[in-house]
C-alpha cells in the first residue's frame, strides 16, 4: 500500500509538472461573485472560494485521418506501441520539446483505444513487477 501511495503521489506531481510547463497556459482568476461556490459557469470555470478553475474538454484534432510527411496514418497497433513507450516519451519530452507523446496523424478512435491499451499494459507490467517483489 505504501508503494502504491508513493506511485500515485509521483504520478500526480509529474502531472502537475507537465501541466505547468513553459508552453502551458495556467490561469487563476478571481471568482465571479454572483455564482454559487463549486458550480460551473457558462464560460467553463468552476468557482471555489479564493480561486477559479478553468475546465475545458479537449477540442477536435484537425489532423485525424490525414497522412504525415511520410504518407502514414497511425492506427491501433502504433497506438498500442505509443502507449507502451509513453513513460519514456514523457521523460524525453522534458529534454527535447520536439518529442511528442501522442501522434496527431492518427485514425481517430482506434488509435486512441490502442494508446490506452498500451498505457494499461505498462501499468499491468509495473503492478506485476511490484506485486511479485513484495512476496
Amino acid at each position: 500500500m505504501k508503494k502504491l501511495s508513493i506511485f500515485v503521489l509521483i504520478s500526480v506531481l509529474l502531472g502537475l509538472l507537465v501541466s505547468c510547463g513553459p508552453d502551458s497556459i495556467v490561469q487563476v482568476n478571481t471568482p465571479v461573485a454572483n455564482t454559487q461556490s463549486g458550480t460551473p459557469v457558462p464560460n467553463g470555470q468552476i468557482n471555489i472560494p479564493g480561486v477559479s478553475i478553468q475546465v475545458y474538454a479537449p477540442g477536435p484534432n484537425p489532423q485525424v485521418n490525414k497522412a504525415d510527411a511520410h504518407a502514414r496514418v497511425a492506427g491501433i497497433l502504433l497506438g498500442i506501441w505509443h502507449g507502451v513507450i509513453s513513460p519514456v516519451t514523457l521523460v524525453m519530452s522534458f529534454i527535447n520539446p520536439k518529442v511528442q507523446m501522442y501522434e496527431v496523424h492518427n485514425d481517430g478512435n482506434q488509435y486512441d483505444l490502442g494508446f490506452l491499451i498500451g498505457v494499461a499494459i505498462v501499468f499491468i507490467i509495473l503492478g506485476a513487477l511490484l506485486g511479485s517483489s513484495r512476496r
